[in-house]
């Protein structure tokens, strides 16, 4: 049986968030209280993603004064330029670009920003996809992107559309091998905060150590529960994780594996079942696995790609 990524990976999980706003931008709090929030819950590492446009004067958020030996930040903000298909700003959160990156030009499109974050060595995520009513056509758009923005807290909790595995998993059936981030977007001004985060596997704590983690697709997300293994024997797959009541296994097409119970902490999979439907007319080219506990909170895995698995 083979563990797979990023379970079998060196290093331990650590614990962040991508996605959050301080008085810099439209937050309520300083920039100070915001991180010792986080910190006094228990998350190992934070970024601040402050609206980078002219409005707020262009903030990227200095945080390298409150890194340690314990907790970390990471550089970034949310970049903004025209047009999605809706008529409005792009929303891209960027992981890990220079203190010095220069503002958008005045014909600078959102696909050309997130390609210019991303050649500065930037993570690129699209945030909060229903929310920002993004289409398949725009998803199509961020060729840059390593990632989409499947849960955002903030958007859950005012207005019902935090989820974005719709344009994730169009994407991935058209072949692009993004991976998958559940962020707070909190601003303090409700309940927007520790709700959703990344759990990164990386050797050290060190930025740059998770900014490869990140780019890398070694993370799982999550709103509470802890996907602790996931291994494969040719079509047999083994999840363990923290007590749930449901784990399932979903694909490219309506075919999944599933197991109810109550406070379980294992369950297998036989994954030709993937494969076999009298509707179906193709198999999926990759799986994804979650696990809910009693409360609906939810963990995810990045996707498998079996050409990967089986290389």
């Amino acid at each position: 049986m083979s563990l797979l990524p990023p379970f079998s990976l060196p290093g331990r999980f650590w614990r962040g968030n991508l996605h959050t706003h301080s008085n810099l931008s439209d937050g309520a709090l300083p920039l100070e209280g915001v991180i010792n929030a986080y910190k006094k819950v228990g998350y190992d590492f934070l970024q601040m993603s402050e609206h980078f446009v002219s409005h707020f004067k262009f903030p990227i958020a200095d945080t390298r004064a409150f890194r340690g030996n314990d907790f970390t930040t990471l550089i970034g903000v949310e970049l903004h330029a025209p047009e999605t298909s809706a008529g409005e700003l792009w929303h891209i959160v960027a992981a890990g670009l220079p203190l010095d990156f220069p503002p958008p030009g005045p014909n600078e499109t959102g696909p050309q920003l997130a390609a210019r974050a991303r050649a500065a060595g930037a993570f690129i995520a699209i945030a909060h996809p229903a929310w920002s009513r993004y289409t398949i056509e725009d998803g199509r758009a961020i060729e840059s992107a390593h990632a989409v923005e499947i849960y955002n807290h903030g958007c859950e909790v005012e207005n019902d559309l935090g989820d974005g595995w719709y344009l994730h998993d169009q994407l991935l059936n058209e072949g692009r091998r993004l991976t998958a981030i559940a962020t707070d977007d909190a601003h303090f001004t409700n309940p927007d905060y520790f709700g959703g985060w990344v759990n990164v596997k990386a050797e050290s704590l060190a930025p740059d150590a998770l900014l490869a983690a990140l780019k890398a697709g070694a993370f799982y997300a999550s709103q509470g529960p802890e996907i602790h293994s996931v291994e494969l024997r040719g079509k047999e797959l083994t999840v363990h994780c923290s007590p749930v009541d449901f784990i399932t296994v979903v694909c490219g097409n309506s075919r999944t594996c599933g197991r109810h119970g109550k406070s379980i902490t294992s369950a297998t999979f036989d994954l030709t079942k993937l494969e076999k439907g009298w509707l179906l007319k193709k198999p999926s080219d990759w799986f994804r696995v979650t696990a809910i506990d009693h409360a609906g909170k939810k963990a995810w895995t990045n996707a498998y790609w079996w050409d990967e698995l089986q290389g």
